[in-house]
């Protein structure tokens, strides 16, 4: 009876239905998109080469706690209350989280690792009681995930407990032990290690999980710009702004939903491996698709306040960067979900690249225009390439 119970927590793979993403798991994004927004605002407000780099910790961190829950939900069916109740505590633990993150490295460290600690082993550990019964393979996976977690919790909780350098030293070894598991395939001595023969996940779901993902953090670049916009006196400039970052955001919209997202559910759901596809398409290559939205945000905020600075490098390599890391991962993205990477994305890797050589020459705000700029051409070359052909029906 017992093994049934547990049984019941699994989604039923095959049925129509069972591959779609459920309201409580949008409603769990809300929280990580909250960390966005304090990522982003974070990095405005300490922009150095140090809050640079603490910034992408963070986001390290807060996408590597995001993807992971996503793969867990993956097999783990939300509507059963067992379920539920872990996703809603992770929500309370995710918001502990958010709030800490613009004095992670200040007084509240110790706070940022324990709930990061926290959501990262308990979900983890709890993955594995719920499909002991069902899949001794996944039940071992969750196992060595579990003590990975767990070793590179050691090193969070010191972090936390640590100052300064030390601290953001601490952090990049959990964090480097974190995302070197999947690649080891979580070793353990006397466990073995894992396959990604044994993830057998629905792509479908991975993508639709994704996808309404980066959605919903779009959605946030919209709202600090319209914010910004309003908090300041209106004129031509400000206005002016706001179309181009408005421009920019539609394009990248455009890039990953056109010919993105839906091609890369309909190649998974095929493949023979499908845990290998998801771990390159999905676990990695959102990491600059993300960053590139973070930090194209910050640029929105550094335009608006000063849009007529010349020179400030910077401010450049935020203005130029944003688009840059967006356009990678696409290109990543594409590449691995179609065994081609699209010429079009190297081809608006290169004009970011020379655009800098104009970064002395011009002012804050004509950079903004010319970055959102490459983001449209790009969009016009992938159109016409391949506006054509149909996207792959959605897998619903």
């Amino acid at each position: 009876m017992a093994g049934t119970t547990v049984r019941n927590w699994l989604r039923a793979k095959g049925s129509p239905g069972s591959s779609k993403v459920t309201f409580l798991e949008l409603f769990f994004d809300l929280v990580f998109v909250f960390s966005i927004s304090q990522l982003s605002h974070a990095l405005a407000a300490h922009y150095s080469l140090l809050g640079a780099a603490e910034a992408a910790l963070m986001t390290f961190a807060v996408w590597w706690m995001w993807i992971f829950t996503a793969w867990v939900t993956n097999w783990l069916d939300p509507e059963k209350m067992p379920v539920r109740a872990m996703l809603i505590v992770l929500m309370l633990l995710g918001l502990v989280l958010s709030s800490s993150i613009p004095e992670a490295f200040g007084d509240k460290g110790l706070l940022f690792a324990g709930a990061y600690v926290l959501m990262q082993v308990g979900r983890s550990v709890f993955t594995a009681y719920a499909v002991r019964h069902s899949s001794h393979s996944n039940y071992l996976n969750f196992t060595r995930i579990s003590i990975w977690l767990a070793v590179a919790g050691v090193f969070w909780i010191a972090g936390g407990l640590l100052e300064h350098e030390a601290r953001l030293i601490a952090w990049v070894i959990a964090l480097a032990i974190e995302y070197a598991g999947p690649a080891s395939g979580f070793f353990v001595p006397g466990l073995g290690k894992s396959s990604t023969a044994d993830w057998d996940v629905s792509g479908a779901h991975m993508a639709e999980r994704c996808a309404l993902f980066i959605i919903i953090c779009l959605g946030e670049a919209v709202l600090v710009s319209g914010r910004t916009f309003s908090e300041m006196p209106f004129s031509p400039m400000t206005g002016l702004v706001l179309v181009t970052s408005f421009a920019s955001t539609v394009a990248m919209w455009w890039l990953y939903f056109r010919f993105g997202h839906e091609r890369a559910a309909h190649r998974i759901e095929h493949e023979a491996k499908p845990g290998s596809m998801a771990r390159q398409a999905f676990t990695y290559a959102h990491i600059p698709i993300l960053a590139g939205i973070i930090v194209d945000a910050v640029a929105v905020e550094f335009i608006f306040s000063h849009p007529h600075e010349v020179g400030d490098l910077g401010i450049a390599a935020v203005i130029l960067g944003g688009s840059g890391l967006f356009l990678a991962g696409n290109l990543w993205f594409k590449g691995a979900t179609s065994g081609k990477a699209p010429l079009s994305h190297l081809a608006g890797i290169v004009l970011l690249i020379l655009l800098t050589f104009l970064v002395p020459a011009v002012e804050i705000y004509v950079l903004g225009i010319l970055a959102a700029l490459v983001l449209v051409i790009v969009v016009a070359w992938e159109y016409r390439s391949l506006g054509s052909a149909a996207p792959a029906p959605t897998l619903h």
